[in-house]
């Protein structure tokens, strides 16, 4: 038999799942909680006892888009077959699908989360500390992770942005995403040294 905190639990979380769909479909502006509760098939109060208000929906939905990153950079760090800055390369990558697969998801998720979005922070927080050991472990020294690491983040958040918007074709610019990631992932290894 399934227990009151399990079930909430479980509609929580079909909750936050169909409100992520309804993102993926239209945008920030096509999740409303009556939107959610019917997407997800639940009463139409349903969605009110599980979130104040959108902002807080949406909060979860960013959460859990982090979790899901916080989750593959765990096996990325834990992963002893591929060198430093293999997974540095693939942790970008990872970054750059959810971009390029997920534009709405990946916009919420670079909101600023409030405190009173505890969840959000504390997934954003996480995942920050698991890219920022990823960089440690390239660079052989921690002193310079958190500027390289915020380098390497607002060039891969520039690229999925271009990529997004259009801005960056091949015939434009004679190279893809994918081409530019490994760029920046090779001039950052060729500084590091041997470590990379």
């Amino acid at each position: 038999m399934v227990s009151r905190v399990e079930s909430a639990a479980a509609t929580r979380r079909a909750l936050v799942d169909a409100a992520a769909e309804l993102l993926d479909e239209g945008g920030p502006d096509a999740v409303t909680l009556r939107a959610v509760g019917a997407r997800a098939g639940v009463s139409r109060s349903a969605p009110y006892g599980h979130f104040p208000d959108k902002d807080h929906l949406l909060a979860a939905v960013a959460a859990q888009n982090w979790d899901a990153v916080g989750e593959r950079l765990d096996e990325l760090i834990a992963d002893g077959r591929r060198s430093p800055s293999e997974r540095l390369e693939r942790a970008l990558a990872e970054l750059m699908a959810v971009g390029r697969g997920h534009p709405h998801a990946y916009a919420l998720m670079f909101t600023a989360p409030t405190a009173e979005h505890a969840d959000a922070v504390a997934a954003v927080s996480r995942t920050h500390d698991q890219f920022l050991a990823i960089v440690a472990d390239v660079l052989g020294d921690g002193g310079d992770a958190r500027p390289i690491g915020a380098l390497l983040m607002t060039s891969v958040h520039g690229i999925i942005t271009m990529a997004n918007s259009g801005h960056l074709t091949a015939e434009k610019w004679h190279t893809t995403a994918d081409e530019l990631l490994g760029t920046l992932i090779a001039r950052v290894t060729r500084t590091a040294g041997p470590a990379g």
